[in-house]
């Protein structure tokens, strides 16, 4: 769903990265016909980072701008490599990997079961601090097992970036910090609001939104009862 947007209308990056990514429907608003997820959960939103593969012109802006976002707040020269999660956070890692100059790994879900019985591919660096790369967070406890990953491979990790993050989930902050690992994200779903009207959303759809983001099991149960 796209709007006619003026010249002037962006104000931050994160705002800019939202429109990216409502502008190639990586991301959907739908509360008149809420999304299940796969916990069976309904939702008015769903997010696909995956689309992002399909629209080089869009992905090289993203990812100049996730550079410029690291190089701000970790420095210019804090990483040795960059890795990817397996499946959705291997394609984001190559072009992060590729705008960095760096050489790039990626991690599976668990050890692969035969030949080197490998988790991570490609040449790991004894000490090599590394940038793990995702598409997207939610309560970040998926980026914990790849942390573990690449510390128990004599690594280091300091840094995860996303492409979006959820924003509504305190733990997905704190989980990683516990770990010792910052996170840091292009755009959150306070910046796709901000913009998202500029796109042909109405205000009542992101009202919606807004009461599932504050409370998501209330807003399930409150749509559940009308779809049943």
């Amino acid at each position: 769903m796209t709007g006619t947007l003026s010249p002037d209308w962006r104000r931050t990056p994160a705002e800019t990265a939202a429109d990216i990514l409502l502008e190639i429907q990586a991301i959907h608003i739908r509360p008149e016909e809420p999304f299940t997820f796969t916990s069976g959960r309904l939702s008015p939103v769903y997010v696909d980072c995956r689309k992002i593969i399909s629209f080089p012109r869009a992905r090289r802006k993203l990812m100049a701008m996730g550079v410029e976002q690291l190089t701000a707040l970790a420095g210019a020269e804090a990483f040795d490599m960059v890795a990817g999660g397996e499946t959705a956070g291997i394609p984001f890692a190559a072009w992060m990997a590729d705008a960095l100059d760096l050489p790039m790994l990626y991690i599976r879900k668990k050890p692969k079961g035969f030949g080197r019985n490998a988790r991570i591919e490609g040449e790991v660096r004894d000490g090599a601090r590394v940038l793990l790369v995702e598409d997207l967070a939610t309560d970040g406890g998926s980026k914990i097992s790849f942390i573990d990953a690449i510390r128990e491979a004599g690594m280091q990790v300091a840094h995860c970036f996303v492409v979006f993050h959820y924003g509504v989930f305190p733990q997905s902050v704190t989980t990683l910090k516990e770990k010792g690992v910052d996170l840091h994200g292009l755009c959150t779903w306070w910046d796709v609001l901000a913009v998202a009207e500029r796109h042909g959303y109405t205000g009542e759809q992101l009202a919606e939104v807004r009461s599932f983001l504050a409370n998501p099991e209330e807003w399930d149960a409150r749509h559940r009862s009308v779809i049943a």
